[in-house]
């Protein structure tokens, strides 16, 4: 008598290996980038369509970034919670965000209190998933491992911003856009909700971890001097490029939603295969090196942004800045080195996901300060000196 054949059993089945264990946990975070690249494509230039104006920016970025500022109060209500627990719970806020900006969003205080909202979800992830991606690698093998896991979420980003220019491309969202509408970012935000759902439901897949890490309300110590010391940095580079970047193609050079959407594809393209390189170099050559030569590039990068639209024609400006702007963006994630130094340096498992959560704090405390004085020196002083400040 033939015996029956063995029945098929995804928990079994993704438990079985050392990397299928991760299986759920990668599908999440390709899923979140997907939507993150939605979300992304359209973020400024609907701030832009609420008449949201420079020193305005700043202000929207201010609260945007509160819950990375507050992230130790915010994982405090979560102590020794599961790591799945966590991710599937930021994921369920981030909907809520979406949701709430496409029914409520027309005018610029609910906006930013969904934005905010959105926000919070990103954010509660961020710690998480860099130290789920630490713990799941072999020694000596950690930055390989959040390359990987950066590319992950990049190839749903060039995804998700493959779809907003098209999505913008359509004759009938062109229309309504010269009419005054919003039906272009309507479209994108109920695909980002409908797809931030489905990483919801992927997360349900994920195993468990050995054991639930401690995350203490705000680690500090004086061994990680350096690493809060970068993360300061780190948070000031990325307000100023990030923020005041794409929005300064929208002011000054005109730039449409499905340009911005192309430009931010384009670097979510070359980052899959950058970042595990990143990733390789940090595994290879250390962390200093990468350190080092990201501060390098960003110094001429911040005087290209100020500057370009003195020293070349119009259209010539618009092309160099556009190229700065991918570049600003390939060695951003850089910063996944002081993750690597973290860990080199720390006594275990939960000393490292604290120190990330602390740091990410410490990184926007100087994040809304920027964004605050950012705006108003562009509005006061220009931007020429905005961008001279930062480098």
């Amino acid at each position: 008598m033939t015996e029956p054949a063995p029945r098929f059993s995804l928990k079994d089945k993704f438990s079985s290996s050392h990397i299928e264990r991760y299986a759920f946990f990668l599908l999440s975070m390709l899923l979140f980038g997907l939507a993150g690249g939605l979300f992304r494509g359209v973020q400024d230039n609907y701030l832009a369509w609420i008449g949201i104006g420079k020193a305005g920016r700043g202000v929207v970025e201010f609260f945007r970034e509160l819950p990375g500022l507050l992230l130790f109060l915010l994982l405090a209500p979560f102590y020794r919670m599961a790591e799945r627990n966590l991710i599937r719970i930021a994921l369920s806020i981030s909907v809520l965000g979406v949701l709430g900006i496409i029914f409520l969003g027309s005018s610029a205080v609910p906006t930013v209190l969904f934005l905010t909202i959105w926000s919070t979800g990103e954010h509660l992830i961020m710690p998480v998933r860099r130290s789920y991606a630490i713990h799941s690698a072999d020694p000596g093998k950690e930055g390989r491992a959040l390359g990987f896991l950066k590319g992950v979420e990049n190839a749903g980003k060039v995804l998700g911003l493959a779809m907003v220019s098209l999505v913008f491309l359509l004759p009938k969202v062109l229309q309504d856009r010269d009419n005054g509408g919003r039906l272009g970012f309507v479209i994108i935000l109920s695909i980002t909700a409908l797809i931030v759902f489905f990483a919801v439901i992927a997360s349900m897949g994920m195993s468990r971890s050995s054991g639930s890490l401690e995350r203490k309300r705000l680690y500090i110590r004086r061994k990680f001097t350096r690493y809060y010391g970068l993360e300061m940095f780190y948070g000031a580079r990325k307000q100023v490029s990030f923020t005041f970047g794409p929005y300064l193609l929208i002011l000054r050079y005109g730039a449409q939603t499905e340009y911005l959407a192309t430009l931010l594809g384009i670097s979510a393209l070359i980052n899959i295969f950058f970042n595990p390189v990143i990733g390789r170099i940090i595994d290879r050559w250390g962390y200093r090196t990468v350190m080092i030569g990201d501060t390098v590039i960003l110094f001429f990068v911040c005087l290209l942004y100020g500057f370009a639209h003195h020293i070349f024609s119009e259209g010539t400006a618009l092309t160099v800045v556009s190229v700065v702007f991918v570049l600003d963006r390939m060695i951003s994630n850089a910063s996944m080195a002081s993750s690597i130094y973290v860990n080199h340096i720390s006594d275990g498992h939960e000393e490292v996901a604290a120190t990330l959560s602390t740091g990410i704090s410490i990184n926007h405390i100087i994040s809304v300060s920027i964004a605050l004085v950012g705006g108003l020196i562009w509005q006061t002083l220009g931007v020429e000196l905005l961008f001279v400040l930062a480098a």
